[in-house]
Parts: C-alpha cells; structure tokens; sequence
C-alpha cells in the first residue's frame, strides 16, 4: 500500500481490502470429481404428451414435426385421407422421426404412431408370435 492510499484511507473516501487466497487441499478436489461423476440427471417427465391427428392435406405435416421436436408423440389415423397424400406425409414424419432419433410404429392399416427419442414403443409378445407363425391353431380347426 503507497502513501496516496493510506492518505485516502485516513480521509475515509478509500477502505483497506484484505485479500485472502485459501487453498484446498488437492484431496478434496479428487473427491469432488468422483463426486460428479456419481451424480446422475434424472429427467422426470410426468406430462407424456400424445396428439392423435387425422390429417388431410400435405400443409400439417410442419405442425406434426414440430410435436415431435417438442417431445410429443403423435398417433396418425389416414383413414380419410388420399393415399398419395398420406405417402408423403408418412415420409416426411419418417424422416423428421429419424433425424430426431425417435421410433415409429404401423398400428394398423391406416394407422401409425412416431415417438420422440425419450419413448420406446414395444411390441406385444403375442402379436409377434402370430406374425412368425409360432402360434398354433385353435382346437376343432382344420384337420
């Protein structure tokens, strides 16, 4: 401190700072990093969202990829919509599906579901056996 600073210091326009520097051992450092590498982020979302549509024309589709972006799942039904129409819809959503690395799933004829990444769809144990033909026919069938 120079002579200027102890004479502003005695007028009271300038205050003596004390600077203090406290070193942490370096074993709380380490435990610090095992620390963190512990702690795991659970993301909770308890507000799963679903938008079923029945889309009618090639406009909705931005709509549609912005639900998907925002974590939204989104139930198709093209049952009144023209089959070209639909082709085009579906692989848009397809592709956005992709990019987004979420799943997607036919429920039905004109049916079908896109999930984002956080969803997993399952497919019901029974519904496979029927589709490889591992379920056996019913009792009093054919002979």
């Amino acid at each position: 401190m120079g002579f200027m600073d102890n004479v502003w210091t005695w007028f009271g326009v300038q205050s003596e700072v004390k600077e203090e520097i406290v070193e942490l051992p370096e074993s709380s450092s380490v435990d610090n990093k095992r620390t963190l590498a512990n702690v795991v982020s659970i993301s909770t979302n308890k507000n799963f969202k679903v938008v079923v549509c029945e889309p009618e024309t090639f406009d909705e589709v931005q709509v549609l990829a912005d639900h998907l972006k925002n974590r939204k799942q989104i139930i198709l039904n093209f049952e009144h919509t023209a089959p070209e129409v639909s082709q085009k819809i579906i692989d848009f959503i397809s592709g956005t599906t992709y990019a987004l690395e979420g799943n997607s799933q036919q429920l039905g004829n004109n049916m079908f579901i896109f999930t984002p990444s956080n969803v997993e769809i399952s497919k019901d144990h029974r519904m496979l056996m029927r589709k490889t033909g591992m379920v056996s026919k019913p009792l009093g069938g054919e002979k």
